[in-house]
């Protein structure tokens, strides 16, 4: 194609379309590593400051600390007064960048950009070959997951989420048996078993390390009521039975994610419930061009939830398998009342009230 039959307009406009990508990916990972040394929460506390005072309050090596607020400045998070060679971070900014902002704090999102970017080569393979990247090959994975899921639970678990399930907590405060599958760090498991003492939890996960994790978080908040299970959820069978089940972001990375819902429902007695949290889009691409992550769900769902899948055989459903995919799975697993709630400040996620009917 010739110059002469370019729409030139749309070329340019491509053209810095593609200045901000390259832009923002690189802010993207300046600001995991303001997240990871706490530069984002020590400016938060900070006047206006030098590049030495603001390390010196970080305890950090002021080069690098110099050269990370050139990205900040330049990228309009951070502003600067040039006279006083001042640097600081305005309020507004500090609402959705520092942990304060509980779980506002888009920078927490951030480091998956550098984990995904270090199994570019193996996804790259995995193009031309086929099959998948292990789980393994993320060994900081669980811990990015459990810190960015960590800000919604304590904010909203126990007062927004479990009464989206209508008389749940007065059952959980008289005693019911309590399943998290899929339960990772287990830190849902403990705030539950923390407020509800009546009630018994149980968290499964086939990682040891989260499963070890879950275990040693209850006994520093010195539960009994709760215990964690090293376990494939997809052979739940319904040799123990419980009264609630959840599963946060878990069953769209499962190697058989049918059989999951299914060992779910299986599981559950006759008045139980099941109560889905899992990323809120559409199943069509189409229906998500206005989706404000939609570009952030898709690479994390090539660059880990479908790529593990697929290492696995397995069925490679991914992040964005979609509202509709979800409740077509959950009436395939005998689920025939089901609602779809959401939670304010959680923007990632549809919560599903799940009921056999």
């Amino acid at each position: 194609m010739t110059t002469q039959q370019l729409d030139q307009a749309k070329q340019l406009a491509f053209t810095v379309k593609m200045t901000g990508i390259l832009n923002g990916g690189s802010l993207a990972l300046m600001c995991s590593i303001g997240h990871r040394t706490g530069l984002f929460d020590t400016m938060d506390e900070l006047e206006p400051s030098t590049s030495q005072q603001i390390a010196d309050a970080a305890g950090l090596n002021e080069r690098y600390v110099r050269e990370w607020l050139g990205a900040m400045v330049t990228g309009g998070i951070v502003e600067y007064e040039r006279n006083a060679a001042r640097y600081s971070l305005p309020p507004e900014h500090a609402a959705s960048i520092t942990r304060a902002a509980g779980p506002g704090n888009l920078a927490v999102w951030t480091q998956f950009v550098g984990f995904l970017a270090a199994v570019e080569d193996p996804i790259i393979e995995s193009f031309r070959n086929g099959g998948g990247v292990p789980y393994s090959s993320y060994p900081t994975f669980q811990q990015c997951a459990a810190e960015s899921s960590a800000g919604v639970f304590d904010a909203t678990l126990i007062d927004v989420t479990l009464p989206l399930v209508p008389g749940l907590i007065e059952r959980m405060k008289e005693g019911i048996d309590v399943a998290d599958v899929g339960c990772g760090q287990g830190h849902a498991i403990n705030l539950m078993a923390q407020s509800f003492p009546n009630s018994r939890f149980t968290g499964y996960d086939f990682s040891e390390e989260g499963v070890a994790a879950g275990r040693e978080e209850a006994s520093a908040m010195g539960l009994t009521n709760a215990a964690f299970e090293a376990k494939d959820v997809s052979t739940l069978d319904g040799s123990t039975q419980f009264d609630l089940i959840t599963t946060f972001d878990a069953i769209h990375d499962q190697a058989q994610p049918a059989q999951v819902p299914q060992g779910i429902a299986d599981s559950l007695h006759p008045d139980g419930v099941y109560l889905c949290v899992d990323v809120r889009a559409n199943t069509n691409v189409a229906d998500n061009m206005d989706h404000p992550m939609g570009p952030f769900l898709y690479t994390i769902s090539a660059m880990h939830c479908m790529t593990v899948s697929l290492a696995l055989d397995g069925e490679g459903l991914g992040t964005v398998w979609g509202e509709q995919k979800a409740l077509e799975m959950l009436a395939e697993a005998g689920f025939s009342d089901v609602s779809v709630e959401n939670v304010e400040g959680d923007l990632m996620n549809n919560y599903y009230v799940a009921r056999k009917g």
